[in-house]
């Protein structure tokens, strides 16, 4: 059973029918009707496999396309403009950038990897549009809280200075000093000093606000906590490193301590900084995985250019091609469908 913002995508493709895919295609690309029909019917039937019941769905596997032609003619337009349509997690990679397993380079698993790694970013962006509204709410408050403190609970009390109406009155309450306010109707209101200096703090903190609304304090400087950055990884994270050892390395940034330190940066760029912290807060991670793993295995499109450049005839230098006929060999479970270990968890294509 698919969650319900995997159903809110598929809902979008079924107000889209083949003709209207294609004449939404048609406001993009010049011509190359044929292959905009194919895609098109491509991507309804994408839609009418997940209407199947659940104990047929996995025997209608979904169509892979081959889109020949020169370069420049829009075939990779079409499939980007058709995953922007679908609002698929999109991939494009080259296949003469892959290698047989075994051999330094990326293997052709790799593809599908970025592609998670898409879908999870496309996924959290999505849930902090969602949340926006609530996080700059946040994030004002809290930039108040750094150009106004909150008074001290044990701070010295200051008596206020008399405003002409009420006439405030000093009293003697038990030792402790007072204001005793009189209103025009002849009431009585005791207040202490605590209750005036929090008053005049909300003031003050009222006026402020709008003045960070306007944007007229975005040169002033507060202090904020950050994350430090950890050791760096980066010598590990060369090219043609397998993606084994990269997702080793994420590994260990997670697992390292995450230290705090102090900065003085402007409040504009005070405001980015705690934004994304709220953002943190708000937004639920493994939620966000979930969706852009189920994502991918229902909506996902790769996009493999350059196949004939591993499609061709057998080397003639006598060594082994590991850019061509192993490559060939491990795309084909890929295409077929096979389970990819990711970072995130387990992806079946």
């Amino acid at each position: 059973m698919a969650s319900p913002r995997t159903q809110q995508a598929l809902a979008r493709l079924a107000d889209l029918t083949p003709r209207q895919i294609v004449a939404e295609l048609d406001r993009y690309i010049v011509g190359q009707g044929d292959a905009k029909k194919a895609v098109a019917i491509a991507l309804r039937n994408r839609w009418r496999r997940q209407q199947a019941p659940e104990s047929i769905r996995d025997e209608i596997s979904p169509n892979n396309i081959i889109l020949i032609g020169p370069t420049g003619v829009g075939k990779t337009e079409i499939a980007r403009r058709l995953a922007k349509l679908a609002g698929a997690p999109f991939i494009k990679v080259e296949a003469s950038k892959f290698t047989e397993v075994g051999y330094v380079g990326r293997d052709v698993e790799g593809m599908i990897r970025d592609l998670v790694d898409g879908a999870v970013e496309m996924v959290r962006q999505e849930r902090e549009s969602e949340v926006e509204d609530l996080a700059n709410e946040r994030v004002d408050e809290r930039l108040l809280d750094l150009l106004l403190p909150p008074p001290a609970a044990d701070a010295k009390p200051v008596t206020p200075a008399p405003e002409p109406a009420p006439e405030p009155m000093l009293v003697d309450l038990g030792g402790t000093a007072g204001v005793f306010v009189v209103s025009p109707t002849g009431e009585a209101k005791q207040e202490t000093p605590a209750d005036v200096t929090t008053e005049r703090h909300q003031r003050t903190r009222d006026k402020l606000k709008g003045l960070l609304l306007d944007g007229q304090l975005d040169q002033r400087e507060v202090e904020i906590e950050v994350s430090n950055a950890g050791p760096s990884f980066d010598m590990f994270a060369q090219s043609g490193m397998p993606d084994q050892m990269e997702n080793f390395t994420d590994m260990l940034r997670e697992m390292m301590p995450q230290r705090k330190k102090k900065r003085s940066v402007k409040v504009s760029e005070a405001r980015r900084i705690l934004l994304e912290q709220e953002f943190e807060k708000l937004v639920d991670m493994e939620d966000v995985t979930a969706d852009a793993l189920e994502r991918v295995e229902t909506l996902g499109i790769v996009f493999l250019d350059e196949i004939d450049k591993i499609a061709g005839e057998k080397s003639q230098m006598g060594g082994p091609d590991v850019s061509r006929e192993g490559v060939q060999r491990d795309l084909l479970p890929i295409v077929e469908g096979s389970n990819v270990q990711t970072k995130y968890g387990m992806v079946k294509t």
